[in-house]
């Protein structure tokens, strides 16, 4: 056993050492000058800020514009924030599917009731068939709505930059907004004209087009999108010139698009990697269940094997999703 003066004496150091770095953290600004250096900064930047909008007054057209658009950002990053849970209709929009919620519903308990019948007739226990059922109408559905709307928004962001070329183009050249989304949404391939077509409908019937941008964004929830939707709501606020913006954000989105292709070809060796790592033990136990059952068996019939069965797929799913964050990069 140890020492219990030794172990008061650890304990004292201990706390020794953590209530020097408390003071240590709390104290060192005030000691090094950290602090007054920064107010000294800011009372320097400040005093800038006024001397020169007392010697430039005509600056300050271009100060309220500034305010504008950061109040415009602010008013978009707000409402950004508000959008919490995504209805299921909205979830089908997104996907490009033409179903009501009460057929997805429909859908998903026709396939849980499926798969759980499959499962049950081929001798599994009733236990294994309800949560087979329930990944078949619970998961199965959702990963195909998932799914789709993923495949949709990369389909969206090949053509996008495309249309909003044909927008430049067409300012360019004299003719207004409304013209130029109206060629997008007759001349573009899917799902760019179907996003414009309703876009063209919403102004049809009086809603205003920041609003409509806004409800696009929605149903295509991409950064470009909402890149877009900016730059369309300052230029009405604020005016300026249109299609030099829209041009510098065409040539943001096919700058984007190609790292985005980058990043999937510098990593497409290391997915391969995770994928055969991923799925060699459950093909392995697969091979081993149809080849000698009699051998795997224990892993089902005896309590100790359900254990292990239970502890090697959570160290699975834990090793997956190590490797699903080491795979996927932000950009």
């Amino acid at each position: 056993m140890l020492n219990p003066e030794l172990v008061q004496l650890a304990a004292i150091a201990l706390a020794g050492l953590a209530v020097g770095g408390i003071v240590y953290v709390l104290v060192m600004p005030f000691m090094s000058g950290e602090r007054k250096a920064s107010k000294r900064v800011a009372n320097v930047a400040q005093g800038q800020t006024k001397s020169r909008v007392r010697s430039a007054p005509q600056s300050q057209p271009l100060q309220m514009r500034k305010k504008q658009v950061q109040d415009s950002i602010k008013d978009m990053e707000a409402r950004e924030k508000a959008k919490k849970r995504v209805p299921l209709r909205v979830k089908l929009i997104r996907a490009g599917l033409s179903i009501k919620p009460r057929t997805y519903y429909i859908i998903s308990v026709a396939t849980g009731l499926v798969g759980g019948f499959v499962v049950l007739i081929t001798g599994s226990s009733l236990l294994v068939s309800l949560l087979v059922a329930f990944a078949c109408g619970f998961g199965l559905p959702r990963w195909f709505v998932a799914r789709s709307a993923k495949r949709r928004q990369a389909k969206f962001l090949v053509e996008f930059a495309n249309a909003i070329d044909i927008i430049v183009r067409g300012v360019k050249s004299g003719l207004p907004l409304n013209d130029c989304l109206q060629i997008i949404a007759t001349e573009t391939p899917e799902p760019v004209k179907s996003e414009f077509i309703g876009l063209i409908e919403q102004q049809k019937v009086g809603v205003p087009l920041a609003r409509a941008f806004e409800r696009m964004h929605d149903r295509m929830p991409l950064q470009e999108v909402n890149f877009f939707a900016i730059v369309i709501a300052i230029q009405s606020q604020t005016g300026g010139n249109l299609a030099e913006a829209l041009s510098n954000l065409a040539q943001v989105l096919r700058d984007r698009y190609r790292l985005q292709a980058k990043v999937r070809a510098f990593s497409a060796e290391a997915k391969a990697s995770a994928l055969i790592i991923g799925s060699l033990p459950p093909c392995v136990m697969g091979i081993v269940y149809f080849t000698t059952p009699t051998y795997i068996d224990l892993l089902f019939t005896e309590k100790l094997g359900n254990v292990m069965l239970m502890v090697s797929a959570t160290w699975m799913l834990i090793g997956v999703l190590v490797m699903r964050k080491m795979i996927n990069f932000d950009y």
